[in-house]
């Protein structure tokens, strides 16, 4: 178990089963809380900025309600040919998306914040992962989706699941920020905080 030798609670600011599994991999204490954050993107403000300022905001947002925690925000954008990839939420609109993909690279931004709310302080930065994919048929693309059912992924695919077999290369110093948490980077933020991950 990691020594916790700041004793101030961790929050994670995110309903996100995804990023729960993820943080429980760091074997430290933490809840988790729903920010209430308007997800629209500003006009004229590019996918890095925008993911940013989202991690901030659901940070800080969930910030306001303790005076002493350390809260962890975070959000993730998919960017195809500059253009900001959602979650396909039907199926036809997976179709769509994993045709477009085919033989592409897809690039992920993840933002991740960290709010000290005894300093109101906050930490932030961007990951960026890329995803190479395969060429794929469209029997291939409709097999995938009728398996694994990625309707609420960004991109259409689960990466820690059966979407492997849909890429020819991932790129990236760390594959826990394309499933929606950059743990080594957030490792980096907490011991600056004087949580000791293998303490």
């Amino acid at each position: 178990m990691a020594k916790q030798s700041d004793t101030r609670p961790i929050i994670l600011a995110s309903t996100s089963p995804y990023r729960r599994e993820l943080l429980q991999k760091l074997a430290i204490k933490f809840t988790a809380s729903a920010p209430n954050v308007d997800e629209t993107p500003k006009i004229n403000e590019t996918p890095q900025q925008l993911v940013e300022r989202l991690a901030r905001e659901k940070a800080e947002n969930v910030a306001k309600d303790h005076c002493d925690a350390l809260v962890i925000g975070s959000d993730q954008v998919a960017v195809f040919n500059g253009d900001i990839i959602g979650k396909p939420l039907t199926h036809d609109n997976a179709v769509k998306q994993l045709s477009r993909f085919a033989g592409h690279k897809v690039t992920f931004l993840t933002g991740l914040a960290l709010y000290d709310c005894h300093e109101q302080q906050c930490q932030s930065l961007v990951e960026p992962f890329e995803v190479h994919f395969r060429a794929l048929s469209p029997q291939q693309i409709e097999n995938y989706l009728r398996h694994e059912t990625p309707y609420n992924c960004a991109g259409s695919f689960k990466s820690e699941g059966l979407g492997i077999a849909l890429f020819s290369k991932l790129q990236g110093d760390d594959p826990n920020s394309l499933i929606g948490l950059p743990l080594i980077k957030l490792i980096a933020l907490l011991e600056q905080k004087g949580i000791d991950i293998l303490g």
